[in-house]
C-alpha cells in the first residue's frame, strides 16, 4: 500500500524540541524518581490502596440503569458489529492504496485509540468486541450457554494465550513485511478471527478474556479508569490507583505487561538512525533483523524486571517469621515465586506512559486522516459518513508541545509505577524491611525511565 511510510512514522517532537538538554532531562527524571522514593518511604508507611477492589462511590442511579440496561448493551454490540462490517468493506473491496483506511483503522484508531478510550471508560473492547458478539449470536442460535464450551479451560492457562496473541500483533505492527498492505492485514485478521471463535466454541466466552489481544489490552488499561465495578458488580467512581491495585496475579500476566512495554520500547529503537543504518547494512532481510530486535528488547525488559523483583523479594522477606511490629502478611506475602505477579500491576502505567508518548502525534494526525477516509472506503468519491472533507487539525501537535507531553507522561508513568510498587511492598514485606526491599525496584524504574527517554529521543 503506497503511503505506508507516512502511517508508520510515529513521532513529531524530537531532541531539538526539548526544553532542556537530553542529559539534563535524564538526570532530572532519575532524581525525581529517587526523591519520590524517599518521600514515599517517609510519608507512606501503611498500605492505602484498595487491593481487593471493594471501594468506590456508586455512580448516579440513572447512569447505572443506562449502562446496565440490556438494550444499551445490545446497542453497543450492534455498533461494534456495524463498525467491523464497515471496516471489512475497505479490507475486502477497497483499493490497495494510501487512500484505503484499513491500516489506519487497525493500527491507529483501534490499537492506539483503545488507550485513551479505555483510560476514560474502562474495558470498552469487551463491550464492543464484534467477535464476542458473533460468538454470542451463534450460541443463541444453537441454544447453548455462551459461557459454556465443549470443555473447561484449565485455570493454569491464565493470560498466556493473550501474551502470545499480543506478541503476534506487535510483530505484525512493527516487523512484518508490507504490514500496511491489505493482503498482510487480511491474513492476520483472518487467523485472529478463526483462533478467537474456535477457542470460544471450545472453551466458552471466557476465552476472549484470556486470549483476545485487544480485549486484554483494553482491560489492563481500563484498570486506570475513574469508573469501574466493585467486586459486587456495582458501577462506581473510584481512585484509578485503586483500580490498578486490584489487578490480581494470574499466570501469564507478567508476560502480557512485558510484551506491551518491550514492544513500545522496540518501536522507539526501530526509528533511531543507528538502528535504521544497522538494519540496512547487516545484509539480513529487514524482517529477520526486526524480529530479532523485538525479541531482544522484550527479553532485556523481562530479565531486568524479573531480576529486580526477585532481588526485592529476597531482601524484603528473609527467612523466618515477620517481626511483630504490625507488619502486613497476606497470601504467602513476600514469596519469591509470587513476587513478579504481585508487582506486575506497577508496569501498566509505565507502559501506558510510553504508548501515549510515542503514539500521541500519530493518533491525532493519522487518526483524523483515517476518519476522513472511512467515509468512502471504496474510494468512489462518495461521502457516506460526512467526514470525507476533513482536513487534519494540527493545533494539538506542535514539536515543542509533543516533546513536553512525552516527558510528562513518561515520568508520570514511572512515578505511578513507583507508588504502586511501594504500596504493594507494604502488603508483601515486613514493614521493617519494605523500603530496603524496594531498592532494586527503584533501580528498575530509573533504568526503564533512562532507557525510555534515550530511545524516544535517540534521533
Amino acid at each position: 500500500m503506497s503511503g505506508a511510510p507516512a502511517l508508520l512514522a510515529h513521532g513529531v517532537g524530537g531532541r531539538q524540541d526539548l526544553p532542556i538538554t537530553l542529559g539534563q532531562l535524564v538526570v532530572a527524571a532519575a532524581l525525581t524518581l529517587v526523591v519520590t522514593f524517599v518521600a514515599l518511604g517517609v510519608l507512606w508507611r501503611e498500605p492505602r490502596l484498595d487491593r481487593d477492589a471493594t471501594g468506590g462511590r456508586p455512580v448516579p442511579e440513572w447512569l447505572a440503569r443506562i449502562v446496565d440496561a440490556p438494550a444499551f448493551r445490545a446497542a453497543v454490540r450492534g455498533l461494534g458489529l456495524l463498525a467491523a462490517a464497515w471496516f471489512c468493506v475497505g479490507l475486502l473491496a477497497g483499493p490497495d492504496t494510501a487512500d484505503n483506511p484499513t491500516a489506519g483503522a487497525l493500527y491507529v484508531l483501534l490499537w492506539v485509540g483503545l488507550v485513551p478510550v479505555s483510560l476514560l471508560f474502562g474495558p470498552v473492547w469487551r463491550a464492543v468486541n464484534p467477535l464476542r458478539t458473533v460468538h454470542l449470536l451463534g450460541a443463541l442460535a444453537v441454544r447453548r450457554d455462551p459461557e459454556r464450551g465443549l470443555r473447561e479451560l484449565p485455570p493454569g492457562v491464565g493470560l498466556w494465550p493473550a501474551a502470545g496473541t499480543l506478541l503476534g500483533f506487535v510483530w505484525l505492527e512493527l516487523v512484518a513485511p508490507d504490514r500496511a498492505t491489505l493482503p498482510v492485514i487480511g491474513v492476520w485478521l483472518a487467523g485472529y478471527a478463526v483462533l478467537m471463535l474456535a477457542g470460544a466454541a471450545l472453551f466458552g466466552a471466557g476465552w476472549f478474556d484470556r486470549a483476545d489481544p485487544f480485549e486484554v489490552y483494553s482491560a489492563l488499561v481500563g484498570r486506570l479508569a475513574p469508573i469501574g465495578r466493585a467486586d459486587d458488580g456495582v458501577l462506581v467512581w473510584r481512585n484509578p490507583l485503586d483500580g490498578i491495585a486490584g489487578l490480581r496475579p494470574r499466570p501469564g500476566l507478567v508476560a502480557v505487561v512485558i510484551v506491551l512495554l518491550g514492544s513500545t520500547m522496540f518501536d522507539s529503537l526501530s526509528n533511531a538512525p543507528a538502528w535504521l543504518r544497522f538494519s540496512q547494512e547487516n545484509g539480513l532481510p529487514p524482517a529477520v533483523t526486526g524480529t530479532a530486535g523485538l525479541a531482544v528488547v522484550i527479553g532485556v525488559v523481562a530479565v531486568a524486571y524479573l531480576a529486580a523483583v526477585t532481588a526485592a523479594a529476597r531482601i524484603g522477606q528473609p527467612g523466618g517469621p515477620a517481626p511483630a511490629d504490625g507488619a502486613v502478611s497476606t497470601e504467602g506475602a513476600g514469596s519469591v515465586r509470587r513476587a513478579p505477579g504481585e508487582i506486575a500491576h506497577s508496569i501498566v502505567p509505565i507502559a501506558v506512559g510510553y504508548v501515549v508518548a510515542h503514539y500521541y502525534s500519530l493518533l491525532i494526525l493519522e487518526g483524523q486522516r483515517t476518519i476522513a477516509l472511512l467515509s468512502d472506503p471504496l474510494d468512489t468519491g462518495a461521502n457516506w459518513l460526512g467526514t470525507a472533507g476533513w482536513q487534519p487539525h494540527t493545533g494539538l501537535v506542535t514539536p515543542s508541545g509533543v516533546a513536553s507531553l512525552q516527558i510528562t507522561v513518561i515520568i508520570l508513568g514511572h512515578l505511578l509505577g513507583t507508588l504502586l510498587a511501594h504500596d504493594r511492598a507494604l502488603y508483601l514485606f515486613p514493614r521493617a524491611r519494605a523500603v530496603a526491599g524496594q531498592l532494586p525496584l527503584l533501580a528498575l524504574m530509573v533504568a526503564y525511565t533512562v532507557a525510555g527517554l534515550l530511545l524516544l529521543y535517540a534521533g
